[in-house]
């Protein structure tokens, strides 16, 4: 079971409670914000002197922290599920709107299937609440994801977890409209991928491919590397982009009115130096500002 996964969610949990932001928990540890960012994406575990600090900030213990997180279920041991698998033969454009969900994870698949994977710890009877509707016509496949339940976007949020998995040999270009608190996008490799709607927490890893973001809302994504591009289109919004400094590529502000701004260790940070690259992160949209975080 991977600890440093189910403590980060209690951890997030617990300072969201408190009302506490990540740079107000990050001082009172003696830490970067970037170590807070770590912890609760499961990228690493606080040492044992932060961890005690962390328990005396939240009146609780360290086995309370781990021992809670440990009985969690982890998304492989979700008790209820349902998945819809699918036959692709040709290359294929995938519109897919998903509505609501907790997380969504994106990956590239070595089979010739598409697979939608609904999970959820509570909701029984997902085969029933929930229809993937599939429209096949010719180089492009609609897929849907029927509420049949209408349940609320807030228990949605709270409960559901939808895994999609597209076939490598026939992905080109994919469409994904929804709103959720996490996206992972993981071993995903396709020419162009285009995701329109909120995300709380974007994780991109082991990727390749235009990736796009369009929202009204602030996105916050880490990003081990980027292979390609990244494109962030918003309205009168933020996006804060983690990136380690040794992975920087170039960055190209293309909206109207944006800004782009860089911190390093949680202070500003000059980066006027272009990258020597083909791979970008670009800002688009009107009174948006685009913040690289490079990491160390």
């Amino acid at each position: 079971m991977d600890i440093s996964m189910n403590f980060s969610e209690k951890l997030k949990e617990i300072r969201k409670k408190e009302g506490i932001s990540q740079e107000q928990l990050a001082e009172r540890i003696g830490v970067t914000r970037q170590a807070i960012t770590k912890w609760e994406t499961g990228k690493g575990l606080p040492d044992v002197e932060n961890m005690v600090i962390i328990a005396e900030i939240f009146k609780t213990t360290i086995d309370e922290l781990l021992m809670n997180s440990v009985t969690k279920k982890t998304p492989e041991t979700f008790v209820y599920t349902s998945e819809t698998i699918y036959d692709i033969d040709c290359e294929k454009h995938f519109d897919v709107n998903i509505g609501s969900a907790a997380t969504i994870v994106l990956s590239s698949g070595n089979d010739e299937k598409l697979h939608v994977k609904l999970s959820s710890e509570t909701l029984e009877n997902l085969g029933s609440m929930f229809k993937i509707k599939l429209d096949d016509n010719k180089n492009k496949l609609d897929v849907i994801c029927l509420n049949k339940n209408k349940l609320s976007r807030f228990e949605a949020e709270e409960t559901l977890t939808v895994e999609i998995i597209l076939p490598n040999k026939y992905s080109d270009h994919c469409e994904i409209e929804a709103d959720v608190k996490l996206l992972e996008i993981s071993n995903l490799h396709l020419n162009r991928l285009e995701y329109d709607g909120d995300a709380e927490q974007v994780l991109i890893s082991d990727s390749s491919g235009s990736l796009e973001f369009t929202a009204k809302t602030d996105y916050e994504i880490t990003v081990d590397k980027i292979t390609g591009r990244l494109d962030i289109n918003q309205w009168k919004a933020k996006a804060i982009v983690h990136i380690q400094e040794k992975n920087m590529v170039n960055v190209i502000n293309k909206g109207r009115k944006c800004n782009v701004y860089y911190i390093k260790e949680g202070k500003s940070a000059e980066y006027e130096m272009a990258v020597d690259s083909d791979n970008e992160i670009s800002i688009s949209g009107i009174f948006s500002e685009l913040v690289v975080d490079l990491l160390t």
